[in-house]
Parts: structure tokens; C-alpha cells; sequence
């Protein structure tokens, strides 16, 4: 079973100010799948979130992100992301985006991003839990072969 970890960006949750329901959402969504071995929020402060990315990319297969993906001065998720890429996935974020477009037009503002490093998938989700629901239900048929290809699990496609 793939391990994966989930980040919640977001200063209010971080604060203990509001509760985390994207990244439970994420979990309820994927564990049926994947074993979640990591969860964190953290404030949004890219510094902390490439330091976190690179050090949960030695354990984990994926790496869920939730929040920071917009227009908003402290929205750092997709340039954290980038960082500590090795390659981009820009399928994965542009088939986001189209099916968002589908149910409502501000889904084009979304900057989020999805990279590899290393054997690890790093895919940046909005920060709102009906985006959040959205977005990996699309993304759930694909998530087990990208990463039997990505682990070497699997090497036809």
C-alpha cells in the first residue's frame, strides 16, 4: 500500500482557529487506497513547507497538499512545491483545473502545481473541502498507476 502524507496550509488552522476539515476530507477520501502515515498544518510559510516537503519525500509515495494554491499574498503552496521539484506533472494540475472549469470559472485562478521528487508525488489541492472533494475524486483512477510507474512498481503502461 502507498504511503502518503497531508499538508494543511492554512494560519487560522494552524492557530487552532479553525478545524482542519480539507485535510480530513483528504484522509476519509484516500484511505481506502493509501496508508496515511503523515499529517501536518502549517502555517502558510513557504520556508517551513520546503523544508517539510523534502524531509516527508524520504517516507512518503504522495504528498497531499490542501490550501495556499490561490491569488492571496500569503498563498505559497505551488512556489514551496516548485522548489523541491525534480519534474513537473503539469497534467495532473491542467486536468484539475478543466474539470473545476466544468462547475465554476474562478477554478482557472488555481495555481496549483504537481511535481515529482524523487519515487515521491507531491499534488498541490485547493484549500476549500468542496475543491478538496472535487479534485481528488478526479484524481483517485489515476493516483495507484502514476505511482506503480513513479515507485517502479509497475514499469508498462
Amino acid at each position: 500500500m502507498y504511503k502518503v502524507g497531508i499538508i494543511t496550509l492554512s494560519d487560522t488552522g494552524y492557530q487552532g482557529l479553525r478545524e482542519d476539515e480539507s485535510g480530513r476530507i483528504i484522509k476519509e477520501l484516500i484511505q481506502d487506497q493509501f496508508e496515511v502515515v503523515k499529517q501536518a498544518i502549517l502555517p502558510d510559510e513557504q520556508s517551513e513547507l520546503r523544508t517539510l516537503l523534502i524531509e516527508w519525500c524520504d517516507t512518503c509515495d504522495l504528498i497531499l497538499t490542501t490550501g495556499g494554491t490561490g491569488l492571496g499574498v500569503r498563498d505559497i503552496t505551488p512556489e514551496a512545491t516548485l522548489s523541491v521539484a525534480e519534474k513537473e506533472l503539469p497534467g495532473i494540475s491542467e486536468g484539475m483545473r478543466m474539470q473545476g472549469i466544468k462547475k465554476t470559472p474562478f477554478a482557472m485562478l488555481s495555481r496549483a502545481v504537481a511535481v515529482q521528487r524523487g519515487k515521491t508525488m507531491i499534488v498541490n489541492l485547493p484549500g476549500s473541502p468542496k475543491g478538496v472533494t472535487e479534485n481528488l475524486t478526479y484524481l483517485r483512477p489515476i493516483l495507484p498507476h502514476a505511482l506503480d510507474i513513479l515507485t517502479d512498481r509497475k514499469t508498462e503502461h
